[in-house]
């Protein structure tokens, strides 16, 4: 998947990707780190082969690796990461080299994906609603050390294995 590399790659990508990985060094809870942008890349795409959404491999691969790059803006300013995520990949995705770019309705989807990830809300377009669904199922709560200090209510916990 050339592009998903290309965007991975980016510059702008690789330092706040490392701003992340920075600001969770000693997080008990819920990293979002490459282990679990791809989780949630793979999860995604199992649900729309299951669901026949069509979205392409390449661009669901793009939006999960994407989908939690504004983390640090949250944990260092309390800008919401999905905010502050959308403006960066908006960034990236616009300044991808020549042979890598995206199309006007691709990058829509891609941000869409970002900024629609975190919460349910009415009206979700079916990209919010896998991205929701897949970052939420990504978590396994029933196996986590931190589980009893968690912030999640019992509802949002994944006490059991759903994709």
């Amino acid at each position: 998947m050339p592009r998903l590399n290309a965007v991975v790659n980016h510059e702008v990508y690789q330092t706040y990707y490392k701003r992340i990985c920075e600001c969770e060094t000693d997080r008990v809870f819920c990293c979002h780190q490459m282990n679990h942008l791809l989780d949630v890349a793979r999860i995604a795409y199992i649900k729309n082969l299951e669901e026949g959404l069509g979205f392409d491999k390449e661009l669901i691969y793009v939006a999960a690796v994407l989908h939690d790059i504004g983390k640090s803006f949250q944990y260092r300013q309390q800008i919401p990461h999905e905010i502050a995520g959308e403006r960066i990949a908006r960034r990236i995705l616009d300044s991808l080299p020549t042979g890598f770019t995206f199309t006007d309705e691709e990058k829509a989807l891609i941000c869409l994906a970002v900024r629609g990830h975190r919460r349910r809300h009415e009206h979700m377009k079916p990209i919010e609603e896998l991205f929701y669904e897949s970052d939420k199922r990504s978590r396994m709560c029933l196996s986590c050390m931190a589980e009893k200090k968690c912030n999640w209510n019992e509802e949002e916990k994944n006490m059991e294995i759903i994709i």
